[in-house]
């Protein structure tokens, strides 16, 4: 009987949190779906039902796989520098040499993550700009006036500047995530491993990297999910130019819904975003086991 009213009390507690995530997550996403199948406007109540032509017309539109893949670049790169990068500089900044110093190089790198995403837009196109750029003018300097370029006006380079400047923003804030982590290791398991004569690569390899794997796995999905989410810097530095070469999904949705005012095909890239979205997220919770016991 005391475990049937636990029970109910557990429950009166949980259900205004169930209640918030019904109504601000899982009835907007099924709305979204729903509108998703209709053709509307911003400025009208007219709903007229095309059911999946806005997904018929997304699978054909060249515009969708040249946002999607610059996503995927997006994402690959983040990978490789941003979780890649911060689990590096965690392990510098653990070793002994370096430690009482932590504090310090700690904030220089987590800095630029709390900066605002519109300041930095801004800033990173002034760094690049081919006549006063800092980019340009640190080139002629040091004698490669050959590699000065229009870095944000050039289509086969703009897409690389603009996931340049997440790596220099964000991997401070990776960084942080994985020392987290690493205060966590017993140091027993270091000492033994210098006694038995392990290098300091060894050490990360065999000892760091096994042990911050939990943490690997949620920066990873941290990461490639904000990739597919994209948007406030490719808005603020390119707004998807030159010539649409550096569109990703976030600034497709963004010139469907405000520019072209066709809700509906935005509405349907919402959908792709939340279903790639949905679907890493599942894997990383399959990858990490979350919630089950060893």
């Amino acid at each position: 009987m005391n475990a049937y009213r636990n029970q109910k009390v557990a429950l009166l507690y949980v259900l205004p949190a169930a209640a918030l995530v019904l109504v601000f997550i899982f009835i907007p996403i099924l709305l979204n779906f729903y509108y998703s199948l209709y053709r509307w406007s911003g400025f009208s109540d007219t709903h007229v039902f095309v059911g999946l032509d806005y997904y018929v017309r997304l699978a054909k539109d060249p515009v969708f796989y040249t946002a999607l893949g610059n996503n995927v670049l997006y994402a690959i790169i983040s990978l490789v520098f941003q979780v890649g990068g911060g689990l590096v500089l965690a392990a510098i900044l653990e070793e002994k040499l370096v430690r009482r110093m932590q504090p310090f190089f700690r904030t220089v790198f987590f800095l630029p993550s709390v900066i605002s995403i519109a300041v930095v837009g801004l800033m990173w196109q002034f760094i690049y700009n081919p006549d006063v750029g800092l980019v340009n003018g640190a080139l002629r300097g040091v004698g490669l006036a050959d590699w000065v370029h229009a870095w944000l006006g050039d289509s086969q380079t703009a897409i690389y500047a603009v996931i340049a400047v997440s790596q220099w923003q964000y991997t401070g804030y990776i960084m942080l995530l994985f020392l987290l982590a690493m205060h966590k290791i017993p140091v027993e398991l270091y000492e033994q491993a210098s006694i038995d004569g392990a290098g300091g690569w060894r050490r990360f390899w065999h000892i760091t990297v096994p042990q911050v794997k939990e943490m690997l796995l949620v920066t990873a999905t941290i990461t490639v999910i904000g990739a597919f989410k994209v948007f406030d810097e490719v808005y603020i530095m390119t707004a998807g130019g030159p010539g649409r070469s550096t569109e990703v999904l976030g600034t497709m949705l963004y010139r469907a819904a405000f520019r072209n005012d066709e809700m509906g095909y935005a509405t349907t890239i919402a959908t792709v975003v939340f279903l790639i979205t949905f679907i890493l997220s599942y894997v990383q919770i399959k990858l990490s086991k979350t919630g089950q016991e060893s």
